[in-house]
Parts: C-alpha cells; structure tokens; sequence
C-alpha cells in the first residue's frame, strides 16, 4: 500500500511538472499556430537562472520571482526579430528556427555554467518529510502536486472568464476578424508567446529543487511535453493537464513494474494514441 501511494505521488509530482511548461506549449501552438522546438531550453534556462539567484541571494524564492521573467523577456526578443518574419510561411521554417534557438541556449549554458550537474535545495519552508503510514514523503514533491492544478485552474479561469483572455481565444480562431476589429494580433502573439516562455521558465525553476539541473534536462523535458500536447490534443488545456498526469503515471509505474521497457513506455503510448485518436484525447474532429 505504501509503495503504491509513493508511486501515485511521484507520478503526480512529476505530472505537475510536465503539466506546467505543456501548458505554455499548448498555449503558444493553440493562439499562435507555432511549435516551439526551444521551449524545453527555455525550462533549462528557468531552472539555471534560479539556481543562479540562490547562489548569489541564498533564496529560493527570488530566483522563482525572477528568472522566468528574464527568460520571458529574452523570449519576447526571439519572438519579434526572429520569429515574426516567419508568419504565414511554410511551418518547417518555424521548427528549424526554434530548434536552432535549442542548439544555441543548450551550448550557451554549457559556456556559461559547464557540463556538470548541480543540485538546489529545497526552500526551508519545504524541505523536511512527512510521515505517511510506514514511510515518508518529501515535502517539497507534494507542494508540486497542489501547485500544478492550481496554477492550470487559474489559467482557465483567466481565458474563460477575462476579457484579455476572450480576445486571445477570438484571435486563435479567426486571426483576420480580429484583426479588423482592432485587436493588434502581433503585440498580442509576442505577449502570448513571453507568457508560455514564462510558463516554460517557472517549470524549470520548480524543477531545479526536484532534480538535478544539467545542461540535458531541457531534451528530455521538451520530449515529454510535446507528447503530453499529442497525446492531450493540440492547444487543448483539458488535454494537456489530462496527458500529463497520464505520462507521469507512467513514468512512475514504469520505472517500478516494468524498467526493462520504462523508456520506450511513453513512445508506445503516444502511437497508441495516434492511431485510435490521431487528434489526441481532447483534440477537436475535423
């Protein structure tokens, strides 16, 4: 019972995780039509920029409040002078750009920070265990599991429920009315795009106290996540929060059950998926 409920948490916690820079993923795809190659190095940078905070502030929570603000702004920039001459062009020329953008940041933290992995530790108010049953549970893990659909119902409530929000959802459906009704589209793609960077850069520095920061993690990360948007459905919330914790589930239980073949897992479920829903869960039929 126990090692169940430990496997529940740990594929919960990681679920959130996955849950969080998908959503900045769906997001960017569903207003703006673009698939961003280089939203797993934006997570990297989130996490580094945080670890980097900690060391010269000695606070977790600085570096939380400000390195996804910086990669959000250092988003934007790519954004308006790389990314916009490419609207309306073929999609191949958007993936080669932002997997350009992925060499280059991946070989920039490289330079800057080196090859080596580094740990960060939990904040105080979240270090420690609490006891369940026989065992215990990391404090930190389960502040992850609360916080993802926290953050992913305010997300739903803002572009559900806001007018911001409305405008955003009317422009991803019909760019040109939007355009004509005053709505200035590309200073709303490049907010829309610094806020999913945003959402990429919180993941990585929530991530940095739950496993080691390396100049890797963003590979897998950006992986994951486009499998999670996949298997969800693409630009689908539901979708993604649904995808996440079905990956991360996986990935918990894999690695226990069956860690022969735990690796191959979300590749098998992805071309499951594709075949039965090519759509995704959520996806909207043509």
């Amino acid at each position: 019972m126990e090692g169940l409920l430990a496997n529940v948490l740990n594929g919960l916690s990681w679920g959130m995780l996955l849950f969080l820079i998908s959503m900045g993923l769906t997001t960017i795809f569903g207003v703006m039509g673009v698939l961003n190659f280089a939203h797993g190095s934006l997570f990297m940078l989130g996490a580094y920029l945080s670890m980097q905070f900690v060391r010269w502030v000695g606070s977790f929570w600085i570096g939380l409040l400000l390195g996804p603000p910086i990669v959000a702004g250092l988003s934007i920039l790519l954004e308006r002078f790389l990314l916009r001459p490419l609207y309306g062009r073929d999609v191949s020329f958007q993936l080669l750009l932002t997997f350009g953008v992925m060499l280059f940041l991946d070989d920039g933290v490289r330079l800057i920070w080196g090859a080596a992995y580094h740990v960060v530790d939990p904040p105080p108010l979240l270090s420690g265990v609490i006891p369940f049953f026989s065992q215990s549970y990391p404090v930190y893990r389960l502040f992850l599991v609360v916080l993802g659909p926290l953050v992913g119902i305010a997300l739903w409530a803002f572009f559900a429920f806001t007018r911001w929000g409305k405008i955003l959802r009317a422009a991803a459906m019909d760019r040109q009315m939007a355009e004509i009704v005053g709505v200035r589209v590309p200073a709303m793609f490049t907010a829309v795009f610094g806020f999913g960077a945003w959402l990429a850069a919180l993941g990585g520095a929530l991530a940095a106290p739950h496993q080691s920061v390396g100049p890797a993690m963003g590979e897998r990360i950006i992986i994951e996540s486009f499998i999670v948007v996949v298997i969800g459905g693409m630009g689908s919330f539901p979708g993604a929060f649904v995808g996440a914790l079905i990956l991360g589930m996986l990935n918990s239980f894999g690695t226990t059950l069956l860690p022969d073949v735990q690796m191959a897992l979300p590749y098998i479920l992805l071309a499951v998926i594709l075949l039965t829903r090519p759509r995704g869960l959520f996806g909207a039929e043509a």
